[in-house]
Protein backbone atom coordinates (compact mmCIF):
# COMPACT_ATOMS: atom_id res chain seq x y z
CA UNK A 1 0.00 0.00 0.00
CA UNK A 2 3.10 2.37 0.93
CA UNK A 3 4.50 1.79 -2.60
CA UNK A 4 0.84 2.46 -4.25
CA UNK A 5 0.84 5.54 -2.68
CA UNK A 6 3.93 6.82 -3.54
CA UNK A 7 3.64 6.12 -7.29
CA UNK A 8 -0.03 8.05 -7.07
CA UNK A 9 2.18 11.06 -5.32
CA UNK A 10 -0.74 10.88 -2.37
CA UNK A 11 1.72 12.49 0.05
CA UNK A 12 1.08 16.43 -0.81
CA UNK A 13 4.53 17.40 -0.35
CA UNK A 14 6.12 14.81 -2.46
CA UNK A 15 3.64 16.10 -5.15
CA UNK A 16 4.54 19.39 -4.67
CA UNK A 17 7.99 18.64 -4.88
CA UNK A 18 7.52 16.85 -8.26
CA UNK A 19 5.24 19.01 -9.80
CA UNK A 20 7.90 22.35 -8.91
CA UNK A 21 10.36 20.38 -10.18
CA UNK A 22 8.37 19.80 -13.78
CA UNK A 23 7.06 23.05 -14.13
CA UNK A 24 10.95 24.78 -14.48
CA UNK A 25 11.78 21.94 -16.50
CA UNK A 26 12.04 22.54 -20.97
CA UNK A 27 10.49 18.77 -22.06
CA UNK A 28 8.68 18.55 -25.28
CA UNK A 29 6.91 15.30 -23.94
CA UNK A 30 6.72 12.86 -20.35
CA UNK A 31 6.18 9.27 -20.06
CA UNK A 32 3.21 8.55 -17.28
CA UNK A 33 3.69 5.03 -16.11
CA UNK A 34 0.49 3.28 -14.59
CA UNK A 35 -1.65 0.47 -14.56
CA UNK A 36 -4.81 1.57 -15.67
CA UNK A 37 -5.82 4.69 -17.49
CA UNK A 38 -7.36 6.09 -13.93
CA UNK A 39 -4.57 5.84 -12.28
CA UNK A 40 -2.36 7.84 -15.27
CA UNK A 41 -5.33 10.42 -15.17
CA UNK A 42 -5.12 10.67 -11.38
CA UNK A 43 -1.31 11.53 -11.94
CA UNK A 44 -1.18 13.74 -14.41
CA UNK A 45 -3.66 15.75 -12.34
CA UNK A 46 -1.84 15.80 -9.11
CA UNK A 47 0.71 17.21 -10.99
CA UNK A 48 -0.81 19.77 -12.66
CA UNK A 49 0.01 18.08 -16.32
CA UNK A 50 -2.97 17.82 -18.98
CA UNK A 51 -4.30 15.00 -19.53
CA UNK A 52 -2.42 12.49 -21.30
CA UNK A 53 -2.72 12.51 -25.31
CA UNK A 54 -2.18 9.19 -26.17
CA UNK A 55 -2.50 6.17 -23.97
CA UNK A 56 -0.16 2.98 -24.52
CA UNK A 57 -1.52 -0.25 -23.46
CA UNK A 58 0.87 -3.31 -22.66
CA UNK A 59 -0.47 -5.41 -25.49
CA UNK A 60 0.16 -2.67 -28.18
CA UNK A 61 3.88 -3.28 -27.10
CA UNK A 62 4.00 -6.58 -25.77
CA UNK A 63 3.35 -10.21 -27.51
CA UNK A 64 0.74 -12.73 -25.01
CA UNK A 65 3.96 -15.07 -23.99
CA UNK A 66 6.10 -11.87 -22.93
CA UNK A 67 3.20 -10.57 -20.21
CA UNK A 68 2.44 -13.67 -19.14
CA UNK A 69 6.38 -14.64 -18.40
CA UNK A 70 6.53 -11.52 -16.64
CA UNK A 71 3.21 -11.89 -14.54
CA UNK A 72 5.08 -15.11 -13.61
CA UNK A 73 8.13 -13.96 -12.49
CA UNK A 74 6.63 -11.07 -10.61
CA UNK A 75 4.67 -13.15 -8.98
CA UNK A 76 7.10 -15.74 -8.00
CA UNK A 77 10.54 -14.30 -8.01
CA UNK A 78 9.22 -10.37 -7.07
CA UNK A 79 11.07 -8.88 -10.50
CA UNK A 80 9.84 -6.31 -12.28
CA UNK A 81 10.90 -5.01 -16.04
CA UNK A 82 10.93 -0.94 -16.16
CA UNK A 83 11.51 1.05 -19.07
CA UNK A 84 14.73 2.49 -17.20
CA UNK A 85 18.35 2.23 -18.54
CA UNK A 86 20.56 1.12 -16.28
CA UNK A 87 22.54 3.56 -15.20
CA UNK A 88 20.03 5.42 -13.94
CA UNK A 89 18.82 2.78 -11.24
CA UNK A 90 22.32 1.88 -10.38
CA UNK A 91 23.04 5.26 -9.66
CA UNK A 92 19.81 6.45 -7.93
CA UNK A 93 18.52 3.05 -6.58
CA UNK A 94 21.25 0.33 -6.22
CA UNK A 95 19.86 -1.65 -3.90
CA UNK A 96 16.99 -2.90 -5.72
CA UNK A 97 19.01 -3.17 -8.99
CA UNK A 98 18.86 -6.86 -10.53
CA UNK A 99 19.83 -7.02 -14.42
CA UNK A 100 19.88 -5.37 -17.40
CA UNK A 101 18.06 -5.97 -20.62
CA UNK A 102 19.26 -5.28 -23.61
CA UNK A 103 16.50 -5.36 -26.62
CA UNK A 104 16.93 -4.83 -30.10
CA UNK A 105 14.78 -3.38 -32.48
CA UNK A 106 14.62 -2.52 -36.11
CA UNK A 107 13.15 0.80 -37.19
CA UNK A 108 12.03 1.46 -40.64
CA UNK A 109 13.74 4.67 -42.69
CA UNK A 110 11.67 6.13 -46.07
CA UNK A 111 12.51 6.63 -48.96
CA UNK A 112 13.56 2.84 -49.57
CA UNK A 113 16.49 2.72 -47.26
CA UNK A 114 16.34 -0.61 -45.07
CA UNK A 115 15.57 -1.36 -41.74
CA UNK A 116 17.94 0.46 -39.38
CA UNK A 117 18.91 -1.66 -36.28
CA UNK A 118 18.28 -0.43 -32.95
CA UNK A 119 19.00 -0.74 -29.34
CA UNK A 120 16.68 -0.31 -26.19
CA UNK A 121 18.02 -1.05 -22.63
CA UNK A 122 15.61 -1.83 -19.76
CA UNK A 123 16.23 -2.63 -16.03
CA UNK A 124 15.12 -5.92 -14.00
CA UNK A 125 14.52 -4.36 -10.27
CA UNK A 126 13.39 -6.26 -7.07
CA UNK A 127 11.76 -3.43 -4.69
CA UNK A 128 13.16 -4.20 -1.05
CA UNK A 129 9.41 -5.07 -0.15
CA UNK A 130 9.31 -7.62 -2.97
CA UNK A 131 12.15 -9.65 -1.75
CA UNK A 132 10.69 -12.66 0.09
CA UNK A 133 13.64 -14.96 0.11
CA UNK A 134 14.39 -17.72 -2.01
CA UNK A 135 13.30 -20.97 -2.13
CA UNK A 136 15.98 -23.40 -2.73
CA UNK A 137 14.54 -27.09 -3.67
CA UNK A 138 16.65 -29.97 -4.25
CA UNK A 139 17.01 -32.45 -7.82
CA UNK A 140 15.55 -35.30 -5.91
CA UNK A 141 12.75 -33.04 -4.77
CA UNK A 142 11.95 -31.98 -7.71
CA UNK A 143 11.53 -34.73 -9.51
CA UNK A 144 9.47 -36.33 -6.84
CA UNK A 145 7.35 -33.18 -8.14
CA UNK A 146 7.41 -34.03 -11.79
CA UNK A 147 6.44 -38.16 -10.95
CA UNK A 148 3.91 -37.48 -9.15
CA UNK A 149 2.66 -34.68 -12.06
CA UNK A 150 2.91 -36.82 -15.17
CA UNK A 151 1.37 -40.11 -12.83
CA UNK A 152 -1.32 -37.43 -12.11
CA UNK A 153 -1.60 -36.41 -15.64
CA UNK A 154 -1.93 -39.87 -16.85
CA UNK A 155 -0.91 -42.93 -15.36
CA UNK A 156 0.29 -44.80 -18.55
CA UNK A 157 2.65 -42.16 -19.32
CA UNK A 158 6.64 -44.19 -17.77
CA UNK A 159 9.07 -41.45 -17.05
CA UNK A 160 12.61 -43.13 -17.94
CA UNK A 161 15.05 -39.90 -16.71
CA UNK A 162 14.65 -36.97 -15.31
CA UNK A 163 17.50 -33.93 -15.46
CA UNK A 164 17.19 -30.62 -13.27
CA UNK A 165 19.36 -27.50 -14.31
CA UNK A 166 19.34 -24.25 -11.62
CA UNK A 167 19.97 -20.93 -13.07
CA UNK A 168 19.16 -17.14 -11.99
CA UNK A 169 15.89 -17.34 -14.08
CA UNK A 170 14.64 -20.75 -12.95
CA UNK A 171 14.95 -24.24 -13.04
CA UNK A 172 15.46 -26.70 -16.45
CA UNK A 173 13.73 -29.57 -16.49
CA UNK A 174 14.70 -32.63 -19.27
CA UNK A 175 12.12 -35.06 -19.49
CA UNK A 176 12.39 -38.34 -21.04
CA UNK A 177 9.29 -41.15 -21.42
CA UNK A 178 7.65 -43.75 -22.82
CA UNK A 179 4.32 -43.42 -23.71
CA UNK A 180 1.58 -45.74 -24.77
CA UNK A 181 0.47 -45.90 -28.71
CA UNK A 182 -2.42 -43.83 -29.40
CA UNK A 183 -2.00 -40.76 -27.38
CA UNK A 184 -1.78 -37.90 -29.76
CA UNK A 185 1.61 -36.39 -29.11
CA UNK A 186 0.94 -33.09 -30.24
CA UNK A 187 -1.54 -31.50 -27.93
CA UNK A 188 -1.60 -33.60 -25.33
CA UNK A 189 2.65 -33.31 -24.82
CA UNK A 190 2.23 -29.51 -24.63
CA UNK A 191 -0.47 -30.10 -22.29
CA UNK A 192 1.66 -32.03 -20.27
CA UNK A 193 4.19 -29.47 -20.21
CA UNK A 194 2.00 -26.71 -19.15
CA UNK A 195 0.47 -29.04 -16.29
CA UNK A 196 3.89 -29.82 -14.63
CA UNK A 197 4.83 -26.20 -14.89
CA UNK A 198 1.50 -24.47 -13.33
CA UNK A 199 1.26 -27.42 -10.46
CA UNK A 200 5.05 -27.14 -9.65
CA UNK A 201 5.27 -23.13 -9.51
CA UNK A 202 2.15 -23.84 -7.19
CA UNK A 203 2.62 -25.39 -4.70
CA UNK A 204 6.46 -24.55 -4.33
CA UNK A 205 7.15 -20.84 -5.43
CA UNK A 206 9.77 -21.81 -7.80
CA UNK A 207 10.13 -20.73 -10.74
CA UNK A 208 10.04 -22.85 -13.67
CA UNK A 209 11.72 -21.89 -17.11
CA UNK A 210 11.52 -24.35 -19.16
CA UNK A 211 10.43 -28.26 -19.80
CA UNK A 212 11.25 -29.62 -22.32
CA UNK A 213 9.86 -33.52 -22.99
CA UNK A 214 11.85 -36.35 -24.92
CA UNK A 215 9.91 -39.19 -26.11
CA UNK A 216 11.70 -42.05 -26.11
CA UNK A 217 9.75 -45.26 -27.06
CA UNK A 218 6.22 -45.60 -28.23
CA UNK A 219 5.18 -48.68 -26.38
CA UNK A 220 2.06 -50.88 -27.27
Amino acid sequence: MAAVKVALFDEKSHRDEVARKLQGENYKRILLLGTSEKMVNKIASRLQLPNPQKIIKIEDIASQEEIDKAIRTRRIEGKHVIPVPSIEIKRSYPNIFYDAIKIFKRKKIPHGIGPVPTMHEKSLVRPEYSKRGKIIISEAALGQLVILCVDEYNKNIKIKKILVKDDKMGYRLVITIDVPYGIQLGGNIHELQQYIIENIERYTGILIEEVNIIIDKISE
